[in-house]
């Protein structure tokens, strides 16, 4: 059974600083990764119009996982959030397993919206080369982090609030084109006729909807992220409910409302999708003035906030980890404004290293830190189903009244998300197009070396505790 820090209680330890309006706005900013900006483009080009299918899919499954997650962390916030809850339900071999493979995918995220962010940044200062952009926007970052948890709280809201506004503003402006009712725009293009028109709404037929959902199932992760923070906020069952119970109108608007708009403002095929970006191609077919670089200002937001939130994730996964004698003990100690200092700089540490990769041998080890942590976000998701099941029986025995979120349908739709998902992972080997087989196939490899070392840790620690027993 893991062991779990009471919040606030102590010098030692996380600290209540995100306010209600941090985490509803990391909540809705999770969702929202630059994932959605730029690798939408590609999804688009390769389902067509079906792509909605695929984001409804994908949508629904994050809706599921996420009231899964919901169920066990208001029942029991704990600051390793579904790692913590695995290491309960499964043994201390899952929660070892998925908090590294989590941390490994965030330290990765790291080096590639450093990448994004300095490249759209030398585009608009070419004085400064890449590589020194993503040294300045990591350690301007880091600094943010280590500071106090409300400072990150505080950027993330704003950064968050830029992104809510410009998909908002971008929805709204594109349905008035789409129905012809936008004053001074170039509507020629625009109308619901996209959807069907230039081969249909599947030209590439019904199979392309799910490698539609292998390329968009990535820009998804995230949403789990206000399940972490909500240890650290002043109310973290509160937190917890209500980014849970919101997840479904946050998909709804921000994904599935957006891609609507894109694929009904101009043909599925136009190169300007894949060559400017879907949001970008988007704006630019109504002739708005310097539409390109106002959606560049909000892709550099969300990289930013990718960024600033990976960071967060990945130290307090590190903290949690620690925490349970799973990673070194310094990465469990805290600052005097409840800062894991040591946990935030060894993630900062190899996300530097990753960025250094990514610049030095792009196509060959920073090809594979990608692409071997390109599946975490379905293993995630899958140990988050087997740990409900099992948590939900632990919990009814002990706090009953604790489960103030509930998974619908209880077992059965927890059994079919996780079908799904297993499903998907089958699909992902088929897949030799898109590099889903080489992703699924490296994913495993790193899996399974992480699980080997969690049951060589566990077999070690049992013998070492039988010899003690015996003394």
């Amino acid at each position: 059974m893991s062991t779990q820090h009471t919040v606030g209680t102590s010098d030692a330890g996380l600290k209540p600083g995100l306010k209600n309006r941090h985490l509803s706005m990391i909540a809705i900013g999770g969702v929202i990764g630059a994932g959605l900006f730029v690798g939408s483009g590609t999804g688009i080009a390769t389902t067509g119009p079906g792509i909605l299918l695929s984001y409804a899919l994908v949508g629904t499954l994050v809706v599921l996982v996420m009231r899964m997650l919901g169920e066990m962390s208001a029942a029991d916030p704990a600051s390793g959030s579904f790692s913590a809850h695995a290491d309960r339900a499964l043994g201390r071999w899952a929660g070892f397993t998925i908090g590294w493979l989590y941390w490994f995918f965030w330290v990765v995220v790291l080096a590639v919206e450093a990448t994004a962010g300095a490249t759209i940044l030398e585009g608009w200062v070419p004085a400064v080369p890449q590589w020194g952009w993503a040294l300045i926007v990591m350690l301007v970052l880091t600094a943010t982090n280590l500071v106090s948890v409300g400072s990150y709280g505080e950027f993330e809201f704003w950064f968050a609030g830029i992104k809510v506004v410009a998909i908002g503003v971008f929805v709204v402006v594109g349905l008035l084109a789409v129905f012809g009712v936008l004053p001074g725009a170039d509507t020629g293009q625009a109308g619901l006729a996209n959807l069907t028109e230039h081969g249909g709404f599947l030209p590439n037929g019904p199979g392309a909807v799910l490698t539609g959902v292998l390329l968009v199932v990535f820009s998804f992760m995230g949403s789990e992220i206000a399940t972490l923070a909500a240890g650290e906020s002043e109310d973290p069952r509160r937190a917890v409910t209500k980014s849970t119970n919101s997840v479904i109108w946050r998909i709804a608007v921000f994904y599935l409302g957006s891609i609507f708009v894109v694929v009904c403002l101009l043909p599925w095929d136009s190169k300007a999708i894949t060559e400017d970006g879907s949001y970008v191609a988007a704006l630019d077919s109504l002739g708005i003035a310097h539409a390109g670089q106002i959606m560049n200002v909000v892709v550099l937001t969300s990289v930013l906030s990718c960024l600033n939130s990976g960071l967060y994730t990945a130290s307090r996964m590190a903290f949690s980890l620690g925490e349970r004698g799973d990673a070194p003990g310094a990465f469990a100690r805290t600052t005097g404004r409840g800062v894991p200092r040591t946990a935030i700089l060894t993630s900062v540490a190899f996300g530097f290293l990753a960025v250094f990769f990514n610049y030095e041998w792009p196509d060959s080890v920073f090809l594979f830190l990608v692409n071997s942590s390109g599946a975490v976000a379905l293993f995630v998701w899958l140990v988050i189903c087997f740990s409900q099941l099992r948590m939900r029986r632990i919990i009814e025995a002990e706090a009953p009244e604790k489960l103030v979120v509930r998974m619908w349908l209880y077992p059965y739709l927890t059994w079919a998300t996780a079908a799904l998902i297993v499903f998907i992972l089958g699909y992902m080997l088929t897949d030799t197009e898109h590099d889903g087989r080489t992703t699924m196939l490296l994913s495993l490899l790193v899996a399974a070396v992480v699980l080997v070392v969690a049951l060589v840790r566990e077999r070690v620690a049992g013998r070492g505790a039988e010899e003690r027993s015996l003394s």
